[in-house]
């Protein structure tokens, strides 16, 4: 919970929490991208760091806690970052590493339950009602993960103990840095309601200041609110949703075959960019880079859509939905040049762009519609034959020769079309 901070209620007696029930835990790095950064940086432990893109136009990825007390968030912009910490060292991130950690703290979760489901590389819901007779009880399996984490991954981690995933993800924002929080069953009702509106599940901005209008300040406030009068003002759906989570009433259960929605790549120029040219360029290498891990996945997308951001960081997206799914770099690429050219921009100054494949469903079960221009050993072969080699040689190794000067030099190429 980085927006909101809240308590638990006061306890009146010094008998130890009842964690009977509270089979649902939420584990979370404890700010990971800068935990893990630091492993290589010892002598910078304990002093504000920022994780993010080098120069005043990247964003920040992660902050130590040293550099948020200063105001620095995630997402934010180095600009302002640096402006709010100036004494802060900035460090690029290393991805490989943070993937590398991951997968082992992930594997830690496996050899505790099977009921494991991953919602970023840094946090995870586990079931673990079916490891209580083998490692003890919730808090004593929440405790084995933390100290094995810190052994072996030399990084911390915040532990959420409760009844549902909802109240156990709120804990564990409690637990931050390097605790555990248990909410027992009993005691549900009681946390959940003397928390603000804003730090309920899907509570954003913009319902925030809904329920603020209606004089709804506390999750009591909207518990005690009839549901009728909260599905007239809220919606059918919102409203039923809200009332449920201020009762503490949360029937998901963990998925440990969780499916991503979309993949995809976004990237941010290091200055403001008006070549149509240059564009296409960097559409074309977002999509082979989205389309790669589309493969890796085993998955293909029917729905392609496009990010851009402009110099006032306005966004706009636009998508197309194809005939048949696909994991073709080239199928991907043109649909996404398509988009953006039917935007019309005329010299428009270009902050960001993304390509991303939505509507995933498993290739070996997707339907194949080949193409009557098609040789017969195609882009899709051409596409597998690209994966091997990058698998060999490293990302990148096989390159359209229209990227090669971006490579190279950072710099544009002349303007021109990508053949």
């Amino acid at each position: 919970m980085s927006r909101r901070q809240f308590a638990l209620p006061e306890r009146t007696s010094d008998t130890p929490l009842d964690d009977s029930g509270c089979t649902v835990l939420h584990v979370d790095m404890d700010a990971f991208y800068a935990s893990a950064t630091l492993l290589s940086h010892p002598d910078l432990v304990g002093t504000p760091v920022i994780i993010g893109g080098g120069g005043n136009r990247g964003v920040v990825l992660s902050a130590t806690y040293e550099a948020r007390r200063f105001g620095v968030t995630s997402a934010m912009p180095m600009a302002r970052a640096r402006r709010l910490c100036p004494q802060a060292t900035v460090l690029p991130p290393d991805h490989r590493l943070y993937s590398r950690i991951s997968d082992a703290v992930m594997a830690t979760f496996a050899s505790v339950t099977p009921f494991v489901e991953p919602l970023s590389l840094d946090e995870a819901f586990l079931d673990v009602a079916g490891a209580v007779r083998r490692l003890g009880s919730p808090a004593t399996i929440g405790q084995l993960i933390r100290d094995t984490v810190a052994d072996e991954q030399g990084i911390t981690c915040s532990v959420g103990v409760a009844p549902t995933k909802f109240v156990a993800k709120l804990a564990s924002g409690l637990a931050k840095p390097d605790g555990m929080v248990v909410v027992p069953r009993a005691e549900v009702v009681g946390f959940v309601q003397q928390l603000p509106v804003g730090a309920l599940w899907g509570v954003g901005d913009r319902t925030e200041e809904a329920l603020l209008r209606l004089g709804l300040r506390t999750v009591a406030d909207i518990a005690h609110t009839p549901v009728a009068t909260l599905k007239r003002a809220m919606g059918e759906a919102a409203g039923a949703h809200l009332h449920d989570l201020a009762w503490g009433r949360d029937p998901r259960g963990v998925e440990p075959v969780r499916r991503e929605r979309s993949i995809g790549s976004d990237e941010t120029f290091a200055h403001d960019v008006d070549d149509p040219a240059y564009i296409h360029r960097q559409l074309l290498k977002l999509s082979d880079r989205t389309a790669a891990r589309v493969r890796a996945a085993g998955l293909m997308g029917r729905t392609i859509s496009i990010k851009v951001r402009f110099s006032d960081f306005t966004t706009i997206t636009r998508s197309k939905t194809l005939r048949d799914p696909t994991d073709v770099s080239r199928d991907i690429y043109e649909t996404a040049r398509g988009l953006f050219d039917a935007l019309g921009l005329q010299r428009a100054r270009i902050r960001l762009v993304g390509v991303r494949v939505e509507q995933l469903v498993d290739a070996g079960g997707a339907p194949i519609q080949g193409l009557l221009d098609e040789p017969d050993r195609g882009w899709r072969e051409a596409d597998r034959a690209v994966d091997r080699a990058s698998a060999r040689f490293g990302a990148g190794s096989v390159r359209p020769a229209s990227l090669i000067d971006d490579r190279r030099t950072g710099f544009p190429r002349p303007p021109g079309d990508i053949s």
